[in-house]
């Protein structure tokens, strides 16, 4: 059966039906918050405690989510609060900066088994790291997953404008990386 995502929604709010609602959202929304998340953290195993996180938020926290953006949106915007927050403990309990645990983590993808690029693509993830948060957030939502910047702007919270400007500088900036490296 189809439901509008309101219908949708109150059936996660609603006790009686809120088990198999959530069975249902994870089974929609796995496979992109997977991939937006992994974008993010670049490590499988990190990535998929980040991901129960999220879902465990979404659970805890359905009941605060007031439709004014899609559903989606808003998992989005928790998911990348989630993946933020990770890197950032992570850091800490490293005693090392963001930027070193950056490095740190594009090192370690070349032994990662599940990351299937070649030399190229590995170059690529050495230029996005060098981004400020941002810029790096946007290009990855922009050119990895193909959201459109009215998607990216609901998400973020921020005007399309900013978006694009953002994903300009971000380009610019891997070309002139990816040129002098």
């Amino acid at each position: 059966m189809q439901y509008s995502e309101d219908q949708f929604v109150e059936r996660l709010k609603d006790s009686s039906s809120s088990q198999e609602a959530f069975r249902e959202l994870i089974a929609l929304y796995k496979e992109r918050l997977y991939w937006h998340i992994r974008n993010i953290i670049k490590d499988h195993d990190d990535t998929d405690d980040v991901l129960q996180n999220t879902f465990l938020k979404v659970f805890r926290n359905i009941d605060q989510f007031k439709g004014d953006s899609k559903l989606y949106s808003w998992m989005y915007r928790i998911a990348t609060n989630e993946s933020i927050t990770f890197l950032n403990k992570k850091a800490r309990r490293l005693k090392i900066t963001s930027e070193e645990l950056q490095n740190q983590i594009i090192d370690n993808l070349e032994s990662d088994v599940y990351f299937e690029g070649n030399e190229i693509q590995l170059k690529l993830q050495k230029a996005i790291a060098t981004l400020p948060d941002k810029q790096q957030q946007v290009f990855n939502m922009k050119y990895f997953q193909e959201l459109k910047y009215r998607e990216m702007a609901e998400i973020l919270n921020t005007s399309e404008g900013a978006l694009k400007a953002s994903y300009h500088h971000a380009v610019k900036k891997i070309e002139e990386y990816l040129k002098t490296n």
